[in-house]
């Protein structure tokens, strides 16, 4: 750890000091007891989102889209259809229009991973996802974790929304205490390493060190993780806080699966009962049925800085598809045309 680093960590402590804050300092407790009981770093892999540069509204860059994609080619696609409805809705200027249908246009036809429309840079930007743990598995929620206001087990609720919508990515290290520094620090240098990794991969991570040195954590996510032979793996997309994680969990068990794979009765019977006895005990992260483990977990990201912004995808990084057009013809007087 550099001699600056370590002055920010000073900071951190001296700033937590100053604030006097019973709850920041129960947070900061709570992550030093979680780096004695979860040492090791279990990483998931590359996430993306969108992020906007917008000078009307700031200097700094701003989370368009959630930082939780799996592929760079799904949040284009999101990018596409932002863009495509903006110029729909939101204008009945033909020249703002066509400047919004020309990077609509351009998404559609190339995998580029920048495009600017009136002034606004919107970027596809690229983080990586881990967790903590260890010999047993991954870290679960910490007791100083948010929940909701109000827990709903209801099938049909809105689950909470994400924390990354319109936050600002500033590498400044002047937010979350001196642990969430410290891990600043360490991420600082971090390179995927190990032959598990193909060349290319560790190749693209070691000069991303170099190309953007700084780091953001983005707010952290719950997921939920299934027991395999080869250790956890990812079963449900990352929810906003724990109890959005269990309701998932509790809505995979009950409903998804059941449909997704075409339960017969009696498996239907079995995976309602298990649902039924997670939801009963309210704060369980964990869930049995027919063999199979689930656990909630603490899932935390971040986001490479340059000079120039955050860390867009890089070469090595994989898309299972290619662009495509999406939505039907938007003339400039807004009439929309449907393809034959």
């Amino acid at each position: 750890m550099n001699h600056d680093w370590q002055q920010q960590i000073h900071a951190l402590h001296e700033e937590l000091v100053r604030r006097d804050d019973p709850a920041a300092w129960v947070r900061e407790a709570d992550a030093v007891d979680a780096s004695l009981r979860y040492p090791g770093i279990a990483l998931r892999g590359p996430v993306f989102g969108v992020a906007a540069l917008d000078p009307a509204v700031g200097p700094e860059w701003r989370v368009l889209k959630p930082v939780v994609n799996g592929m760079p080619q799904m949040c284009r696609d999101s990018l596409n259809t932002y863009l495509w409805f903006r110029a729909k809705d939101d204008t009945d200027d033909p020249g703002v229009r066509r400047e919004l249908l020309a990077a609509v246009d351009e998404l559609s036809r190339e995998p580029v991973d920048e495009v600017e429309a009136c002034g606004v840079r919107y970027r596809i930007v690229r983080g990586d996802e881990f967790a903590r743990c260890d010999d047993h598995g991954l870290e679960p929620p910490r007791p100083t974790d948010p929940e909701p206001t109000e827990r709903t087990w209801d099938l049909r609720a809105d689950h909470t929304p994400s924390p990354d919508e319109d936050l600002v990515l500033e590498a400044d290290g002047t937010d979350g205490g001196p642990m969430a520094g410290a891990l600043r620090a360490w991420l600082r240098g971090f390179a995927y390493r190990g032959m598990r990794f193909p060349s290319e991969v560790r190749g693209d991570s070691q000069r991303a060190v170099l190309s953007h040195p700084d780091v953001v954590l983005l707010p952290t996510c719950f997921g939920v993780v299934e027991r395999e032979h080869t250790g956890w793996e990812p079963s449900l997309a990352i929810q906003t806080t724990p109890h959005d994680a269990r309701r998932t969990l509790h809505d995979a068990l009950i409903e998804m699966w059941p449909m997704l794979y075409k339960f017969d009765d009696a498996k239907k019977a079995l995976y309602a009962e298990a649902a039924e006895e997670f939801r009963k005990l309210e704060r369980a992260d964990e869930a049995r049925v027919a063999g199979r483990v689930f656990r909630v977990c603490r899932v935390e990201r971040v986001l490479r800085m340059g000079p120039d912004g955050p860390e867009p995808p890089r070469p090595s990084d994989i898309d299972e598809y290619g662009p495509m057009k999406i939505h039907p013809t938007l003339l400039l007087d807004g009439t929309v045309v449907f393809d034959e």
